[in-house]
């Protein structure tokens, strides 16, 4: 059983950044890849960018690519995601998830944390 508590969410104008932490529970947190994913109102969640247990192996939407970045420190069992150069179209609640192959296909994972919410303002 993996625990996800996401951090880091809040308002920002368009342009700026944010870091967004997610705590993960228990011992095992170094074997499980960890993904970011999106939802905005009235759509359906989206993939955002996924790393595998080491590190070494990342992916990104089409979207973020080239301004979000994800990394993890295993021994803080916390995954990050690093937003530059927001935009409004960012805006979303913004979900960490736990499973155990690198994925980007949510239905493939195994845990998920509560959400945080990331508004950037035009």
């Amino acid at each position: 059983q993996v625990q996800l508590v996401e951090s880091g969410g809040g308002l920002v104008q368009a342009g700026g950044s944010l870091r967004l932490s997610c705590a993960a529970s228990g011992r095992t947190f170094s074997s499980y890849a960890m993904g970011w994913f999106r939802q905005a109102p009235g759509k359906e969640r989206g993939f955002v960018a996924a790393i595998n247990w080491s590190g070494g192996i990342t992916y990104y939407g089409a979207s973020v690519k080239g301004r979000f970045t994800i990394s993890r420190d295993n021994a803080k069992n916390t995954v990050y995601l690093q937003m530059n150069s927001l935009k409004p179209e960012d805006t979303a609640v913004y979900f960490c998830a736990a499973t155990r192959v690198v994925t980007i296909r949510a239905n493939e994972y195994d845990y998920w944390g509560q959400g945080t919410q990331v508004t950037v303002s035009s």
